[in-house]
């Protein structure tokens, strides 16, 4: 328990000092009722539940009994969530002003349930769709992709979500399009359309892994900076093995959308 508590401060103390810095007190009421526990508690609880992979929010509840009922932490932590996403965004950006050249665009898959249950699925019906991972081994998932891109040191730099059978190609200019350097993907990424409407002369260019059966002559640099792609992958390994971000447990949009922004932030400021 020592050990826990030792952590939610850690957290609490780093959200003070961010949503001090970008004086989000501001947005705060300082009208009606006040609140059981303040925002900077519901969301520091939110970020602890996500780095401890807890899968529910009652569990938190009982682990630290906050001077509120269940309800009331259930709500706030999805209310707040808002507030969350602007920090979240805050520090993308400044991620993208630190960034290296190097950067690497990929998604991952993002099941809202299992399988057998997507045809009773309600919460996220008309936001999931039945989508197929680039890698068949496995196969059909019903959700949404997570898209990321990442510079050379596994910095995040932009993040999007889309329904499951997106293709990859069409979020991929909105992702990037405050983003310059050189950009590496995978086969699933390949348009000459794309390539043509992304690049500019001096500030962005598009590599794409060629197929086998392609015939692209790849420079030595070129091969050496494509290799370094699966670095990405780490970010999705660390995504969902360590701060929780495949959920089926929220019972509204806004709860699963809330586990996901509490999740890549407690990423970011891991």
């Amino acid at each position: 328990m020592k050990a826990s508590i030792q952590l939610y401060d850690k957290l609490k103390q780093k959200v003070r000092l961010i949503y001090t810095q970008l004086k989000l007190n501001k947005l705060e009421k300082t009208k009606g009722r006040k609140l059981a526990i303040s925002i900077i508690e519901t969301i520091s609880l939110a970020l602890y539940k996500q780095r401890q992979g807890i899968p529910t929010k009652k569990q938190v509840f009982d682990e630290f009994e906050p001077e509120c009922s269940y309800k009331t932490l259930v709500v706030n932590i999805n209310r707040f969530a808002k507030l969350a996403a602007f920090v979240l965004v805050a520090l993308l950006k400044f991620n993208q002003k630190q960034s290296c050249l190097v950067k690497y665009t990929d998604s991952t898959r993002i099941p809202v349930c299992l399988n057998k249950n997507a045809k009773h699925h309600k919460t996220m019906q008309g936001i999931a769709q039945w989508g197929k991972t680039k890698q068949g081994s496995k196969g059909w998932f019903y959700g949404l992709k997570l898209h990321i891109t990442t510079d050379f040191k596994r910095r995040m730099l932009s993040i999007m979500f889309t329904p499951g059978n997106i293709d990859d190609r069409k979020p991929f200019m909105k992702l990037n399009k405050a983003l310059y350097g050189w950009f590496f993907t995978d086969k699933g990424y390949i348009s000459e359309d794309l390539e043509e409407e992304f690049n500019q002369e001096g500030k962005r260019i598009l590599f794409t892994l060629p197929k086998k059966n392609m015939k692209k002559i790849m420079t030595g640099w070129q091969f050496f900076f494509s290799r370094g792609r699966a670095t990405i992958e780490l970010n999705f390994r660390s995504l969902k093995m360590f701060h929780n971000l495949v959920t089926s447990m929220p019972r509204s949009v806004d709860g699963y959308f809330a586990n996901y922004i509490y999740s890549l932030l407690s990423y970011l400021i891991s």
